[in-house]
């Protein structure tokens, strides 16, 4: 896409003088920064098949409830379509910053926590957001979710010694799930969609993931991704969430939704970047140690 083409269908933007593709993310949308006559971007597009156009709506609107919270983010500032190019957008402020997932090592161990209390901080906002009544039960939708991700994963090659003490342990907790609350997930919450400003936390990023279900449910990409980036981060997130006093119920939860996701991360992977099937092994071991194979649902870098 090039400028005069935006401008042409959408005048608004008549001030643009540059447009970059952004590569980062594994997302499917086509992402671009708007720059007017500056080095910093003043607008992020995104942009979609047009046949997405009632789920990319819905998910304009969960931007703009969450930003309408107070949460640091992007604002919302137009959705549309462009039906003679086919596609559908969705047009937001620029939030200067940084990947988390970058900057975080190079701060101090203390900085690395602070960003976390308030990343938890930001997180409990977003939850605040009820799931809509038509939303089916959370226990029902995850748990058959689950059945067929482990089917998936039984036919896809790859076995995992640990399987047993996994699919245990699933079985044992899986009624944790019942009448837990049903309210808004990022469902990507991690150090990836993180932005970090002069040293402080700047906003959340990327809510074409999102969902609805149990809260507790978003802390799970801790165990996959942040937690490899920085422990303090990880440990400042869960505290910050919980103003300081973590309930024992949580665990259990946490737990429970990382060893859930195992399967699925698996077939995920080979799917979608087969390329990178090691190095998502080497995660789920480390994750399996840190629980010592489930038989501890708080993780040993959490207690030490």
């Amino acid at each position: 896409m090039n400028v005069s083409d935006l401008q042409k269908h959408l005048p608004f933007l008549q001030n643009v003088t540059e447009i970059t593709r952004i590569t980062k993310g594994f997302s499917f949308d086509s992402k671009y920064f708007l720059y007017e006559n500056s080095e910093t971007p003043q607008y992020v597009l995104r942009t979609a098949p047009l046949k997405q156009m009632q789920k990319k709506d819905s998910e304009f609107e969960v931007v703009t409830k969450v930003f309408d919270r107070g949460v640091k983010t992007s604002k919302p500032i137009q959705f549309g379509a462009i039906e003679s190019l086919d596609i559908c957008y969705m047009l937001l402020s620029y939030v200067e910053g940084e990947d988390a997932f970058d900057i975080l090592p190079s701060l101090s161990d203390d900085e690395q926590y602070q960003i976390g209390l308030q990343a938890g901080r930001e997180l409990r906002l977003m939850h605040d957001i009820p799931a809509p009544h038509s939303e089916e039960d959370w226990y029902e939708n995850r748990f058959s979710k689950h059945i067929r991700q482990y089917e998936s994963y039984r036919n896809c090659g790859v076995k995992l010694p640990e399987e047993d003490a996994i699919i245990s342990f699933i079985n044992q907790n899986a009624t944790y799930m019942s009448n837990r609350p049903n309210r808004f997930q990022h469902d990507d919450f991690h150090t990836s969609n993180l932005l970090i400003h002069n040293r402080s936390y700047a906003g959340v990023i990327d809510f074409n993931r999102f969902d609805w279900g149990d809260p507790y449910h978003d802390f799970l990409k801790i165990a996959y991704f942040s937690r490899e980036v920085s422990i303090p981060f990880c440990r400042g997130q869960i505290l910050g969430y919980f103003d300081g006093t973590v309930p024992e119920e949580f665990w259990r939860l946490y737990a429970l939704y990382t060893a859930m996701i195992i399967f699925g991360t698996v077939t995920w992977t080979l799917q979608v970047i087969p390329e990178q099937l090691e190095s998502m092994l080497g995660r789920i071991r480390v994750v399996l140690d840190d629980h010592q194979n489930f038989e501890k649902c708080m993780p040993n870098w959490f207690s030490s």
